[in-house]
């Protein structure tokens, strides 16, 4: 094997083996995470609200926020490098690796490194802080007589749900509501990709079509933060947490790992670089002549 293809046979691994070292840490939280117990008031009316299914689902959230960015970064980065080819080739166990293909590559795999480093500072808040949901009352049901003057303002840290058919999850889930997974991770991806729209858009056919569809990226994130306030899975206050983090660590990502609007400014230097048309240079030419 030559030098060339064992570095980067070398990188390939590497960033395999820390994608798969967020991502273990995430699923020890999903499998084996207990929640820290907090207790209630039993005058807290926040936590009264009743059980709602959630208008967005985990399984819409996960194929949506992943697919959908991972499909548009692999067509535009193949779109993008027909275009501007400025890029030699990677050559790795003798076959080549087309410069569309392996800039996919890094795109997709930092922004999925930036999608597991999102959900695991969620999860070590979730677990760490173990805030209960608004619809905490209606789904546990705790064995304390609220109705007692006794239990008027007082801090109840030990109690048993009463509730018949909850499952074991449900109970667990019911422990993690700040900050809230489904704001964290929409904010993340729909971000990245609104971002990544900006960076690779370069049609000049319409001034507003980019914007568009980076509206349609942000609004998505936007209804579903308010979607987990409105089935009152989440307070407002872990929301506007989520979206923050997703916000921070898609920001960071593409300035600090993705470098996106570095390689912006490269492509823009190599295309001043370019000559200029035989209509451009003749139009110059006639500007510069004694007679103008």
């Amino acid at each position: 094997m030559d030098r060339t293809s064992k570095l980067l046979l070398r990188k390939v691994i590497i960033d395999f083996v820390c994608l798969i070292i967020v991502g273990l840490a995430v699923l020890m939280f999903y499998c084996f995470g207990k929640p820290y117990k907090r207790g209630f008031f039993c005058n807290d009316e926040s936590l009264m609200h009743p059980y709602l299914s959630s208008t967005v689902t985990s399984a819409m959230l996960y194929v949506t926020g992943l697919f959908l960015p991972i499909c548009t970064m692999i067509a535009g980065e193949y779109l993008y490098r027909r275009q501007y080819s400025t890029e030699s080739s990677k050559v790795l166990f003798g076959y080549t690796i087309p410069p569309w293909l392996w800039m996919a590559y890094i795109k997709v795999g930092t922004f999925g490194f930036g999608a597991a480093i999102t959900v695991l500072i969620t999860d070590i808040a979730k677990y760490t802080i173990g805030r209960l949901r608004p619809h905490f009352m209606t789904l546990c049901v705790p064995d304390i007589n609220c109705s007692l003057p006794e239990n008027q303002y007082r801090y109840i840290e030990h109690f048993s749900c009463t509730a018949q058919g909850i499952s074991s999850k449900l109970l667990k889930e019911m422990r993690l509501s700040f900050p809230s997974g489904h704001s964290s991770f929409s904010a993340y991806t729909m971000i990245y990709l609104a971002i990544y729209l900006q960076l690779r858009i370069t049609w000049k056919g319409s001034k507003l079509l980019k914007h568009l569809l980076q509206l349609i990226c942000i609004s998505m994130a936007w209804f579903t933060a308010m979607s987990r306030v409105s089935n009152y899975k989440h307070h407002w206050s872990d929301v506007l947490a989520g979206s923050s983090i997703g916000t921070v660590v898609a920001l960071i990502v593409v300035f600090c790992i993705s470098d996106l609007f570095e390689e912006r400014q490269s492509s823009c230097r190599v295309e001043k670089q370019q000559p200029t048309g035989d209509y451009e240079a003749a139009e110059a030419g006639t500007q510069l002549s004694p007679g103008s």
